[in-house]
Order: C-alpha cells, then sequence, then structure tokens
C-alpha cells in the first residue's frame, strides 16, 4: 500500500507535469472507483489543473475548482502515459480503473491489482467533502508536527502503539510498512503499550517517525511514478523482510500474521530478543 512517502513522491511528480495543463477527459473505468456523482467527472474537461495537493495517503489534483481526490488502497497505483492509444479502454476490463487525459496528449491511469477494489476517487468542491480526508489527524512531516504535539497526541492513548501509529485519525498516513520501521528504528516492541511510554520512548519514538518518514522522503525524490514501488522495497530494513537478517544486529526478522495483514520486527533490536507470539493465540509476550 502506498504510504506517506510515496505519495508525497507522487505528489511532486505529478505537480511537475500535470500543473498548468488542460484536462481533456476523465474516464471512470471500473464501476467501483467513483464515489462521488455529482458533479460529474465531465465537469473537468477543459479545466485547467492547478495545484497538486496531499493529504495523508489521498492525492488531491486541483482544476476548475474542483478536487479530484484519490486513495490508492492497499492494490492501487498511478501509471503516467506519455500518450495513449486512439481507441479508449473498454471498462472493466483488466486493472485499469479510471484514466484522465490532457490536452497535450499525455496524462494518467489509475491501476488496482486483485478482486478486493478499495482504489477511491472523489470529485468535490472541497477536500473536506471527503470523509477519510475530513477525519484525518495532523501530518506527521508539518512543521507544527513537533515533539510536544506527539506526546500530546500519545497522552490520550491505551493501546499498542503499532495500532497508533497506523491510526489515520490520530496521525495521518502512516501505515502498516512504516510503523514496522519506525518501531524498528526506535528499538521498540510493536505491542507496547502507550500508556507504558516514558518521556525518553516519546522522544526515541519521535525522532524514530520523522527521520524515517524524511528518509523515506528523500530516497522518493525524482524518483519516476513506476518505480516507486520498488524503490519503497529497497528501503525497507525490517517491514516484508521476515527470514531475513536484521541490517543492524544480524539476528532473524521475524513476523505476526493477521487476518488481512502481517508486521515484522527484530526481537534483538525490539522485544530483548523474545519472539511475539501470534495474535491470534490467547498470549504473547512482551
Amino acid at each position: 500500500m502506498p504510504e506517506l512517502p510515496e505519495v508525497e513522491a507522487l505528489r511532486v511528480f505529478l505537480d511537475d507535469r500535470l500543473v498548468g495543463k488542460e484536462i481533456a477527459r476523465v474516464l471512470p473505468l471500473a464501476i467501483s472507483v467513483l464515489k462521488t456523482y455529482d458533479p460529474p467527472l465531465s465537469a473537468l474537461d477543459g479545466t485547467t489543473v492547478t495545484s497538486v495537493a496531499r493529504h495523508g495517503k489521498f492525492l488531491d489534483i486541483e482544476a476548475g475548482g474542483l478536487h479530484l481526490c484519490t486513495h490508492l488502497a492497499r492494490a492501487g497505483w498511478l501509471r503516467w502515459k506519455d500518450s495513449f492509444p486512439a481507441a479508449p479502454p473498454r471498462p472493466g476490463k483488466g486493472p485499469l480503473a479510471l484514466r484522465l487525459v490532457t490536452t497535450d496528449g499525455d496524462g494518467f491511469d489509475l491501476t488496482e491489482m486483485g478482486t478486493k477494489k478499495r482504489l477511491s476517487v472523489h470529485l468535490v468542491h472541497d477536500p473536506m467533502e471527503v470523509p477519510g480526508i475530513a477525519r484525518l489527524g495532523p501530518d506527521p512531516l508539518a512543521d507544527a508536527f513537533d515533539r510536544d504535539a506527539f506526546a500530546a497526541l500519545l497522552a490520550g492513548e491505551r493501546r499498542q502503539i503499532k495500532g497508533a501509529l497506523r491510526d489515520q485519525s490520530l496521525i495521518a498516513g502512516i501505515g502498516n510498512a512504516y510503523s514496522d520501521e519506525i518501531l524498528h528504528v526506535a528499538k521498540m516492541s510493536p505491542f507496547k503499550r502507550t500508556a507504558d511510554l516514558r518521556e525518553d520512548d516519546v522522544t526515541r519514538l519521535y525522532t524514530a517517525l520523522r527521520t524515517t518518514l524524511e528518509d523515506a522522503v528523500d530516497r522518493s525524490s525524482g524518483v519516476e511514478a513506476g518505480k516507486l514501488k520498488a524503490e519503497k522495497k529497497t528501503g525497507m530494513r525490517v517491514h516484508g523482510r521476515a527470514g531475513e537478517a536484521c541490517p543492524v544486529c544480524g539476528d532473524t526478522v521475524l513476523e505476526v500474521s493477521f487476518s488481512d495483514s502481517a508486521l515484522q520486527y527484530c526481537p534483538t533490536c525490539q522485544t530483548g530478543g523474545k519472539p511475539l507470539a501470534d495474535r491470534r493465540l490467547s498470549k504473547f509476550l512482551k
């Protein structure tokens, strides 16, 4: 799933290529993708793109006073095209979900692999009309998001830190992958309770959060849209690397599986050498 660093890189990529261009047409190609119907997508025809913004994991393309807001979900992606075939694609065929074409002939496709269709597109007058954007917490890379602001958010929490980091209404943009990476850098168990965090724990976790996300954004800067997924994977130290050696201590990276996801961690770096039991069981080691 694209998270804050990849979506930020896509924002910069589109800002360089779309702003100032006129939209020729926007074609929905999967019945599940479009979540709003008024105004219709045809309202974008002939409008000029004025900005590209990011809200957490949402992309926001503004044109003609309207906002085309996209969430790529778990299996969605954006693919830039310098040109398109003359004949429009047939709806419902393959992974294509939506196509935006400019009057210059370039543009992008939104695609989604798999059978679970969660990619969403909203066309609205104000981004706050999108429920997923309206509920977002603060952006962790914003200037105002300092250590004290982070501590204030955690002060009212009574849950495992892994879940808190992933909660979009608490902090916007962090998902399963970067929460694993942040906790590895912070040398902290994903099962540690927020209520058990000491002042130095909060400071260490905040520093890990900022440096991990900033480093990921820097790595993604200037990378073509089609190569961002590969760049994300190569930058991971523990996430998606179960069974491999931890790059810090050499211990084997372990995994805890859930019904629809999994987390990875290093026992030496994060849990005092103790493996965490599967959360599907009634007991686990802290």
